[in-house]
């Protein structure tokens, strides 16, 4: 299954990133290289923890798109 996830930049500088199809499935790290690299473990473990808790893992809904500003 592929998962979308966005990646945003906080205010002290570092990234952090979420999967909007896995509630409260995120990271975090000083660089978007290391957020993106860690998303994958994130996404892991996530997916495992439901699954041993014999609980539904989602089936990926969401989308990306780009929007250009006026």
């Amino acid at each position: 299954m592929r998962y979308v996830y966005v990646i945003e930049r906080a205010k002290d500088g570092t990234y952090s990133a979420y999967v909007p199809d896995l509630p409260g499935c995120t990271t975090s790290g000083e660089t978007i290289g290391e957020v993106k690299s860690n998303i994958g473990d994130a996404v892991a473990l996530y997916v495992e923890a439901l699954r041993e808790n014999g609980e539904p893992v989602p089936t990926p809904t969401s989308v990306t798109d780009v929007v250009e500003a006026a």
